[in-house]
């Protein structure tokens, strides 16, 4: 479980994050929404220690993540950033084996190759593990690093914006992804997610944001409702339900 309580922080002049407290479930797929600038990405930054908070204390698994050994933690979590800057050419192969670099320092074993094969799989990119990062389209691109995340095995997985660059196809195949690990392999995962109706269909609980604030939290069934994302989001929207699941319509 994640547990972040009074968490603040500022840049400069200017709240980014505002004494927000909440709780992860574990076991759970947990999507962060509300709109630009709400603070959605410095959260999960703040979660991962990539950025330090001005004030509060975020627990995983009951010990505070300042106080975490930086090789355990790169062993419990894994962040995928939105923006990922690579000065070396690389293969899709060698781009995901990096996530192993926890677990062996670049020294590659057996496991680590069956690791590596698997998430590679899992995204749809095993024929092309030689070609060169710098040749794949941005879907294909997106999808290689999601296999350096998985090749990471850790119990919590952060992902901040993955269907960016993903047409509807590969958003579909990489929500499923998501869920099989979730639901099969047990996996945490905590995701920012621009789509609300992506969120409302495959995400277990919601964290909603505002102007850097804990606007909601709880079950997507609790959250999806016509009057809390207009109100999240400013804008008139209708509530429909299809095959269980709850749909947005904002066009």
């Amino acid at each position: 479980m994640i547990e972040l309580t009074h968490v603040s922080k500022c840049y400069g002049k200017e709240s980014i994050l505002n004494d927000l407290s909440a709780m992860i479930e574990k076991g759970k797929l947990t999507a962060c929404v509300g709109p630009n600038g709400a603070g959605k990405t410095t959260l999960l930054e703040m979660i991962s220690r990539l950025n330090r908070t001005d004030s509060g204390e975020i627990y995983i698994n009951g010990g505070e993540v300042n106080e975490w050994n930086s090789g355990n933690l790169a062993k419990t979590l894994s962040i995928l950033k939105q923006s990922n800057q690579f000065t070396m050419r690389l293969t899709i192969k060698e781009l995901v084996s990096f996530g192993r670099f926890p677990y062996t320092k670049g020294k590659l074993n057996e496991y680590c190759h069956e690791v590596i094969e698997r998430s590679l799989v899992q995204v749809g990119l095993l024929e092309q593990a030689d070609q060169y990062i710098d040749t794949l389209s941005g879907g294909q691109l997106q999808r290689a690093l999601i296999a350096m995340v998985l090749a990471q095995d850790t119990e919590y997985i952060l992902l901040d914006e993955p269907l960016n660059n993903l047409d509807i196809k590969y958003s579909i195949q990489l929500m499923k992804i998501i869920r099989e690990l979730v639901d099969v392999f047990g996996k945490t995962i905590i995701t920012v997610i621009h789509d609300i109706n992506f969120a409302s269909a495959y995400a277990d609980n919601l964290i909603a944001m505002k102007d850097g604030k804990l606007f909601a939290s709880g079950p997507v069934n609790e959250i999806i409702n016509a009057e809390t994302i207009q109100s999240l989001f400013d804008t008139e929207v209708e509530v429909i339900e299809r095959k269980g699941k709850k749909v947005i319509l904002y066009y």
